[in-house]
């Protein structure tokens, strides 16, 4: 009898010992599964800060291409009229434009052809930099 009392003792130490690691393992799970939340919102934050500066990136980039390809084919084919200086919001250039036009009775119609030709050649992070922040109202 005395066996079987130290035997259930020991099956007994034995569960609470189970018990024991498992509480702790528990708590360790819990532990690592708060610190997993936490990295987790890190990462989402940082990945909606990315995608929204990729987003603001790719609209700058397609609204100076877009405003590049109008702006260089309206050089082209109504150029003499200037208007593809007001496009880009060169309003005293597009005056002049039409001006020198009128003055030379259209002859001066070769200037915004050679701009158009600038324009569209030009690299989209150049066109952007050059017409549209550097505000460069001629070639």
């Amino acid at each position: 009898m005395s066996e079987e009392k130290n035997l259930g003792d020991d099956l007994n130490e034995m569960l609470g010992d189970a018990k024991n690691g498992a509480k702790k393992a528990a708590g360790e799970a819990k532990e690592f599964a708060g610190e997993a939340r936490e990295k987790a919102k890190e990462f989402a934050g940082e990945a909606k800060e990315s995608a929204s500066e990729f987003a603001n990136g790719a609209n700058q980039v397609l609204a100076s291409e877009n405003k590049k390809i109008l702006a260089g084919v309206l050089a082209l084919f109504l150029g003499y009229l200037g208007v593809h200086k007001f496009i880009l919001g060169y309003t005293k250039e597009g005056i002049i434009q039409i001006v020198i036009t009128c003055v030379t009775c259209g002859l001066a119609g070769i200037i915004p052809f050679i701009e158009g030709i600038i324009y569209l050649t030009k690299s989209d992070e150049d066109f952007y930099n050059t017409y549209q922040v550097g505000k460069k109202g001629w070639f």
